[in-house]
């Protein structure tokens, strides 16, 4: 095991209203203060009873997507939660994926695509 699952994140237009969205449907703390995230205008987070995190990214120009029509794609990405980054980057590397935006040094997370093409990050736990 390279990492662990730190929550799921859904690109919107709007990431307040979709936090409030879900946590209306799965019960939960919108904007539970967490170290992981900074929380602001572009970012949004629901911590749910069961433990899951669901966190929302405002992209703009947002366009829904439009399922199943191929051209307008489900859009979500993983953050994974991660030890050393250094470590990990090796060895999901390995593993097929693709390098997006590595940063600097001093930042806590990593942009990857798996073999298909989906973005996730590496975070520093």
């Amino acid at each position: 095991m390279i990492a662990k699952l730190q929550c799921v994140v859904l690109d919107c237009a709007d990431a307040l209203e979709l936090a409030r969205f879900y946590g209306s449907l799965l019960g939960g703390v919108v904007n539970r203060p967490d170290p992981r995230w900074a929380l602001g205008d572009g970012w949004a987070t629901l911590h749910t009873d069961t433990g899951l995190v669901l966190a929302f990214q405002r992209v703009e120009d947002h366009r829904p997507p439009r399922w199943p029509d191929p051209a307008r794609p489900q859009q979500f990405h993983l953050d994974l939660g991660v030890a050393d980054l250094d470590q990990a980057q090796e060895q999901v590397l390995e593993l097929g994926a693709t390098p997006l935006d590595v940063g600097g040094e001093k930042r806590s997370w990593r942009i990857y695509a798996d073999p298909a093409g989906h973005p996730f990050c590496l975070v520093r736990d």
